[in-house]
């Protein structure tokens, strides 16, 4: 019977000597199959291409190996994975606490962030808070959450019921895009007024005529020139 006896489990592929198989299914820089060698021909190839001998598959039989520059491999596997991670959109619950008598500014306030938070494709807390005697009144709160449900259903939609909480009552509200979705808007609005700012700033020197071109310049020349100096005799 097999058993660990302790000691770290590398993640990391066998590769060169450290490959201990008698024959290996060989795999070319190119992905070409070279097929089943012995693991001291793979080595003698790896050597001759100037590459290294990396185990891609160990539970096989026999191991599959492939001839490849490991070093590059491991850099470009971990650009890739960084910009993974850079583009991986994070679930994101935004919350917004409002009173059942909430007056109708406050209200539109509070609704303007619940919008700009469903646009960025974020999920929404919405917690009525109850205070003294309005405990007694949920029913305040439950209409108050069906009017914002309904004011956004455009860009969100009810994910949890509304639902006593203690003195609260909550309702998650769920965005109609991704969080990716939203992020790749976002970059593409953010590119297109970069655009127009510079369209705006090539128009303002293309529409100038050649005379007020040269207006200019020599404005521009007199204001940087030193000022002449004079003194009485």
């Amino acid at each position: 019977m097999w058993c660990y006896r302790g000691g770290s489990i590398s993640a990391e592929p066998r590769i060169n000597d450290r490959i201990r198989v008698p024959e290996v299914r060989l795999v070319g820089p190119s992905g070409e199959q070279v097929g089943i060698v012995p693991l001291a021909k793979a080595l003698e190839l790896a050597q001759e291409y100037d590459l290294d001998l990396v185990e891609v598959a160990a539970t096989a039989r026999p191991p599959v190996c492939k001839l490849m520059d490991y070093g590059k491999f491991k850099y470009e596997s971990a650009m890739k994975a960084r910009e993974a991670r850079k583009n991986q959109a994070h679930t994101v619950i935004k919350e917004m606490k409002l009173r059942p008598k909430i007056d109708p500014h406050d209200y539109d306030t509070k609704k303007g962030h619940v919008v700009r938070f469903l646009k960025q494709g974020d999920k929404v807390k919405i917690t009525i808070m109850f205070r003294g005697r309005e405990q007694s009144r949920p029913e305040l709160g439950f209409r108050l959450l069906q009017r914002l449900a309904s004011d956004v259903e455009e860009l969100g939609f009810i994910e949890s019921n509304p639902k006593q909480d203690g003195r609260n009552m909550i309702m998650v509200l769920g965005p109609h895009k991704k969080k990716t979705e939203a992020m790749a808007e976002a970059r593409e609005a953010q590119a297109a007024r970069k655009a127009e700012r510079q369209s705006h700033a090539s128009d303002d020197h293309v529409d100038e005529s050649p005379d007020a071109v040269q207006a200019r310049a020599k404005a521009e020349a007199d204001a940087e020139a030193p000022a002449e100096t004079s003194s009485d005799a």
